[in-house]
């Protein structure tokens, strides 16, 4: 079945949008941005520590997110909530690390991913870091850079082979621009030439995106179910209009 609503996934927080099946259409450029800066952190929050949990396991199928450790977002960052037994880490990333720029301080998102070992060693420190210095009160621009700064000089490691996560969670909260992603897994490379999966080519189901200053190639697969096994329909996960 072929994925034809809009949908766009945002990887790293850097709003490298990746179109599912159509043209993303932008939000028209207003003067005001409706999410111009950090809003207080009480609005990012979950006050409920077990919706959160659950909400970060619905990421995966439960046979995998069931032995996962589960991350929860505290005032100072993110914090373990729920230790492990399978080295796959489990979190509700916010709108920082997630979306297209329109929402990149929009405290309403709430994306459910679900990372591998390999991932969670390397790929999610930068997700870590991002979020530590955006609550440290830094702006987009700044951590960016230092981001950047930090691969460069191997205070973050390069992505680790095999590293990949699961987002099939039919939950949570995309933001304004796309409000429900399409069920799909992403696999991280060292940047890499996406010809080597036969990405972004004519019928191919496979995305990629390069992100030449993080040094990270990314495959996106959109899947046909979601994480509690139901069926991927068009619409069927949250509140799904374009």
């Amino acid at each position: 079945m072929r994925l034809t609503k809009v949908s766009a996934i945002a990887i790293n927080g850097l709003a490298l949008l990746v179109v599912l099946g159509t043209a993303y259409q932008a939000l028209p450029q207003d003067a005001a941005a409706p999410y111009p800066k950090l809003a207080p952190i009480e609005q990012y929050l979950m006050t409920d520590q077990g919706a959160e949990i659950a909400l970060a396991r619905s990421a995966a199928p439960e046979s995998i997110s069931r032995d996962a450790e589960i991350l929860v977002l505290g005032r100072h960052g993110f914090e373990s909530a729920v230790k492990g037994k399978s080295g796959f880490v489990c979190l509700v990333e916010r709108s920082w690390t997630s979306t297209a720029d329109p929402d990149f301080w929009n405290p309403k998102v709430r994306t459910p991913i679900c990372w591998n070992a390999a991932a969670a060693r390397s790929v999610l420190l930068r997700n870590i870091k991002r979020t530590d210095l955006i609550l440290a009160g830094r702006t987009k621009d700044q951590v960016d850079e230092a981001i950047f700064a930090a691969v460069d000089k191997n205070e973050l490691p390069a992505v680790e082979p095999g590293a990949m996560c699961y987002m099939m969670s039919k939950q949570g909260y995309g933001g304004d621009t796309v409000e429900h992603w399409p069920s799909h897994l992403m696999f991280y490379f060292s940047q890499t030439d996406p010809a080597i999966w036969g990405a972004n080519l004519p019928g191919s189901p496979i995305i990629a995106i390069s992100d030449t200053r993080e040094h990270v190639t990314t495959f996106v697969i959109a899947v046909q179910r979601w994480s509690d096994g139901t069926e991927y329909r068009e619409g069927s996960g949250a509140e799904h209009h374009h």
